[in-house]
């Protein structure tokens, strides 16, 4: 089935993305026993909801026109699709040892650089004067985020 999606439904899927690297972050951060790495993840699960909030802010500025539907979909199908393809392509259920710190920042990593790719692709879709400067600013956070994760885990490997 193929499926063209409006800005509405591609602002839905950021937000399930975001709900799930806030998850992941929180289900780490739970698992490990060292206080700065509880305290790194729960801040990251913390930024994580910031940009989930971001998301829905612009999607409830959204005119009716943009919310409207490209496809013809009376059972639902397309925002089962849209959740589906959120939760498997970032920060999906991983087969990681999440007590693990070095796995959790090597997957964090992967997660990150897949949620900036997603949402350069996304940015053609959300109209400018709704927040394209957002979605940019989100952007920069994910790369800081890479960013920190990488110390982080440069670090851990020099321990």
């Amino acid at each position: 089935m193929n499926y063209d999606f409006n800005a509405d439904e591609i602002l839905q899927m950021a937000e399930q993305i975001e709900k799930n690297g806030a998850a992941f972050y929180r289900e780490c951060a739970g698992n490990v026993e060292d206080a700065a790495a509880v305290k790194l993840l729960q801040d990251l699960a913390a930024m994580e909801d910031e940009h989930e909030k971001t998301f829905a802010g612009i999607r409830a500025q959204l005119s009716a026109q943009e919310k409207a539907s490209t496809t013809f979909d009376p059972s639902g199908d397309a925002v089962l699709y849209l959740k589906a393809l959120a939760d498997t392509r970032v920060f999906f259920e991983k087969t990681i040892d999440t007590s693990n710190m070095e796995e959790i920042l090597k997957a964090s990593i992967t997660a990150e650089k897949d949620s900036i790719v997603f949402y350069l692709g996304m940015k053609d879709l959300v109209p400018e004067e709704l927040g394209t400067l957002r979605v940019d600013a989100i952007i920069k956070e994910e790369m800081a985020h890479i960013k920190l994760l990488s110390k982080e885990l440069l670090a851990l490997k020099k321990a």
